[in-house]
């Protein structure tokens, strides 16, 4: 996956009363085929913003969707009881999955916190590097674990968790949405070698300033995503790229330069 140029972000359906599941699940098979026909890998958020959402492996078994497993990156949070966790990554390891991208998550009234001791945590929370320890010990030379990064977060301290993160068995890290240049995503590649450099592509920055816990940032006012995607492919040439946000009515090939190639 990490050698792919693209990763795009791919929500999968709410769970609500007023959601009508079937056609959410044709337009999810519809975005995940046109990931696929693109020659780019897909990453599924775990109920992003404590938000209640099919879960990446329940949506495939729905529709009956085979993948490749270098593929397809799920998510996962801390916000799940230790029995659906379990069960989580033990579906995961049977049908093939590789990649998870680990992170503590947005929690929320319906969703449970995970019982930090119950995985071998010593904090009152669990952390991220307590899930990276739990899934690469009971599930060792299963899954490739990666994690995140907040360049917008004070530093050293966001440094100082990246290596933490990657003592606890992450091999890859994805940044938060980088506007231009960083120098913390620079810092970071001296920590960890497989960086994946996240770009924003929508126009709305009041959800990026929520996605990376900013009220405001300089170098976003005035934002334009392709611009800004230009800017990273030069900053950050042997980078895959993750792409959140990426809209699914355009032509990729006129917007993606790396799909030409």
């Amino acid at each position: 996956m990490l050698e792919i140029p693209y990763i795009i972000e791919i929500l999968s359906p709410r769970r609500s009363p007023e959601a009508n599941i079937d056609q959410l699940l044709e337009r999810f098979v519809e975005r995940f085929h046109l990931i696929m026909d693109a020659g780019c890998a897909l990453s599924i958020p775990d109920n992003p913003m404590g938000q209640l959402r099919l879960g990446a492996l329940e949506s495939f078994e729905l529709k009956g969707l085979s993948f490749n497993p270098e593929r397809v990156m799920m998510n996962l949070n801390t916000f799940h009881a230790k029995d659906e966790l379990d069960a989580l990554l033990q579906k995961a390891a049977d049908c093939g999955l590789k990649y998870i991208l680990v992170i503590r998550g947005d929690g929320g009234p319906d969703l449970p916190r995970l019982d930090p001791k119950s995985i071998g945590g010593s904090h009152n929370i669990t952390t991220t590097m307590d899930l990276l320890r739990y899934i690469n010990s009971e599930f060792a030379d299963t899954f490739v674990t990666g994690a995140a990064f907040n360049p917008y977060k004070a530093m050293p301290f966001e440094l100082d968790r990246a290596r933490q993160k990657m003592e606890a068995g992450a091999q890859f890290i994805v940044t938060q949405p980088v506007i231009g240049r960083n120098e913390h995503v620079d810092s970071l590649g001296s920590i960890c070698e497989n960086v994946i450099v996240e770009a924003w592509m929508s126009t709305n920055i009041d959800l990026f300033y929520k996605s990376v816990g900013k009220e405001r940032i300089e170098q976003a006012e005035h934002y334009d995503p392709l611009h800004n995607l230009s800017e990273l492919h030069e900053a950050y040439p042997h980078c895959c790229l993750y792409l959140s946000m990426l809209s699914f009515k355009q032509d990729w090939r006129k917007l993606l330069p790396r799909l030409a190639h």
